[in-house]
């Protein structure tokens, strides 16, 4: 672990535009860089996502494995909607528990806002967990429309507004880019 002496801070990336995963990203790859240990877990993502590709191999970033096959949540029937909620309930205990016993320096839960407003997490497991996490501890949560409660707990809340973006037009994400 680097040496951390500052109180860790809770960072919020949200809004309807492109990039809020992108910067939680460049956020532990600064982190990383600097010699902290970072944890993510990616919500709503499979394990072969562009970013994990090419930073799970960086020193000082672990990320937990998730499903090997997922899908938007509109595209879930009712009972995989409730199967995910008990895997993600599962995956942020694993998460959290991993980042506190095994001391690392920021936590990144991506998607967990989304996830949260999708109806397959409890928000309150989250906020209990950021107003117990431990001092020094970084948390960065992405994904559209966090809760007032959510921006309360938040020191850092940064909106990502979409002013024009290629889906508009019909056009599908493109590897590497959007997705």
């Amino acid at each position: 672990m680097a040496d951390n002496k500052e109180l860790g801070r809770i960072h919020i990336y949200c809004g309807n535009g492109k990039g809020k995963t992108t910067c939680g990203m460049g956020l532990c790859v600064r982190a990383a860089g600097y010699g902290f240990r970072v944890l993510i877990y990616q919500f709503m993502k499979n394990n072969a996502t562009s970013e994990r590709a090419a930073m799970e191999h960086l020193e000082n970033i672990t990320f937990l494995p998730g499903l090997e096959h997922e899908k938007f949540s509109m595209r879930m029937t009712e009972e995989e909607k409730a199967q995910r909620r008990i895997f993600y309930a599962e995956q942020f205990r694993k998460a959290t528990q991993t980042a506190v016993q095994d001391g690392y320096d920021v936590l990144f839960l991506d998607e967990i806002v989304y996830t949260i407003r999708a109806g397959l997490f409890d928000e309150a497991m989250l906020i209990d967990f950021l107003k117990n996490k431990p001092e020094h501890l970084e948390v960065i949560l992405t994904g559209r429309d966090p809760s007032p409660g959510l921006i309360e707990l938040a020191d850092y809340v940064s909106e990502i507004r979409k002013v024009k973006h290629p889906f508009d037009r019909g056009l599908p994400a493109r590897r590497g880019i959007e997705c």
